[in-house]
């Protein structure tokens, strides 16, 4: 009799367990990657392609799996020029195709409904190298269909990549990113 209580007990239990778990499939043609660089002589603004993406989470527990992949050789700053040195030089598209980012784990709470701000921690690898990096992320929920969005800042230079200053022409040494995903929530 206790196990059949027992069972009967999981068998109840079992829909809202699995609820738990869900997916963010994002759509890539529905989402953007929009990089900001200031510089001595001009704001530069760009925008790169994302290939891929599935996130995995589960509401009861604090970790994520899967990855947002971003084609490196997609970025558009509507300069021909700097975009071809950017390809060639910084990001070495030629030998690193993708940028990804991969979470690990989240703090905050993830509402069944509505705006949530989370920190996501992961690694994000650039030029073939992981970095370990916690983002802010505004995901907002209705029904099936989710967004995500997330401004900061990654430290090109100290992770390796070249500076693209010469002479006069001096560059920070940090990019700015704003990412806005548009996923199905499966």
């Amino acid at each position: 009799m206790k196990s059949f209580a027992v069972s009967a007990f999981a068998v109840i239990l079992a829909p809202a367990a699995l609820a738990q778990h869900q997916t963010f499939v994002v759509n890539p043609d529905a989402s953007e990657v929009k990089m900001t660089l200031n510089t001595t002589h001009e704001v530069v603004n760009g925008t790169f392609h994302i290939q891929s993406g599935s996130i995995e989470f589960d509401r009861s527990a604090p970790k994520m799996s899967g990855s947002v992949v971003v084609l490196a050789g997609s970025g558009k700053t509507g300069n021909d020029s700097r975009d071809k040195k950017m390809n060639k030089d910084i990001l070495k598209v030629e030998q690193y195709v993708n940028v990804s980012f991969e979470p690990k784990s989240y703090a905050g709470v993830i509402a069944p409904s509505g705006d949530s701000t989370i920190q996501v921690t992961g690694i994000f690898t650039l030029l073939g190298t992981p970095h370990e990096i916690t983002i802010p992320i505004l995901v907002h929920l209705e029904g099936t269909t989710t967004t995500a969005k997330a401004h900061f800042v990654v430290p090109y230079i100290q992770w390796g990549l070249k500076d693209p200053g010469f002479m006069f022409w001096k560059v920070d040494k940090d990019v700015t990113i704003d990412l806005f995903l548009n996923a199905r929530l499966t």
